[in-house]
């Protein structure tokens, strides 16, 4: 059986993409991000999924760990967040006074939560907050949490979708300490790829013309500092085709010439997800 490592508790929303991922897998909760990577990096035969950005809020700020630990991206996938205020069995919206979730849920549940009045608290992260709930007992307390998490600590959805936006998508990654690649086929494909430039002027600009020559499509370009440093950066980048095409190959030499640091992440399926939205 295979095994996915995620970041918090049972019924949290990487539980959720877990399984609809991998519905035999042994999924395996951690307490941090930073213990998700280690497990990886430790146990070769397993997988972690990782939240990576969301389509209102933004990135999700695990690109350190990227950058650290190198793992291979398998695959995206894009799940949708339906976010529900859960509560004891029998309670009513009226009881309610204070609401527990993590900052992102809170803020983009804001408008339900600011028309019923209700006192907002910052937790770690959504299922964890629905144990929270679950184990006070206490009527006026709620959290903003997925349905999982109500099937996984027996309470009741008081109202479901609250989210302030519908169809609000967090992107997740599946990474590995094993390098996989798929086949070069006909399919949709995504290359990941981390760089840092040398040391001179305009050596982004002049980094990025082989994309452009080539007709190679960026649809991720991120910079972020080094640990500990203000002046020196990588940059995470994604691009639309597979690495073995030779338009892809002839964009990344050439933009390995200006690289003081280059590594390929992953080549992988382009979610459905992504046409969809378009």
């Amino acid at each position: 059986m295979s095994k996915i490592y995620f970041q918090g508790t049972f019924g949290a929303y990487s539980h959720l993409a877990a399984l609809s991922i991998d519905p035999k897998a042994e999924v395996v909760p951690c307490k941090t991000f930073d213990d998700c990577f280690v497990q990886a990096s430790k146990d070769t035969n397993s997988k972690i999924i990782i939240p990576e950005s969301n389509r209102i809020t933004g990135n999700i700020g695990i690109e350190y760990l990227i950058f650290e630990y190198r793992l291979n991206i398998y695959a995206e996938y894009f799940q949708k967040i339906e976010h529900n205020l859960l509560g004891i069995p029998g309670t009513k919206v009226s009881e309610i006074k204070d609401v527990y979730s993590h900052a992102q849920a809170l803020s983009q549940c804001s408008k339900f939560i600011k028309s019923n009045n209700l006192t907002e608290h910052v937790r770690a992260d959504t299922a964890g907050s629905a144990e929270m709930v679950s184990i006070s007992k206490d009527k006026s307390k709620a959290a903003i949490a997925s349905s999982l998490s109500a099937k996984t600590y027996n309470l009741e959805i008081i109202k479901n979708n609250i989210e302030n936006e519908k169809g609000n998508l967090t992107r997740f990654l599946v990474m590995g300490k094993k390098i996989l690649q798929p086949e070069f086929s006909g399919k949709k494909y995504i290359t990941s790829f981390l760089f840092k430039l040398k040391s001179k002027p305009a050596a982004l600009y002049q980094s990025l013309g082989g994309f452009a020559i080539n007709g190679v499509n960026l649809t991720k370009l991120q910079s972020y500092p080094e640990k500990n440093s203000f002046d020196s950066f990588f940059f995470l980048c994604d691009l639309d085709g597979h690495i073995e095409e030779p338009r892809v190959q002839k964009s990344l030499e050439d933009l390995g010439l200006h690289c003081q640091d280059f590594h390929v992440l992953g080549v992988f399926e382009a979610d459905k997800q992504r046409e969809i939205n378009k």
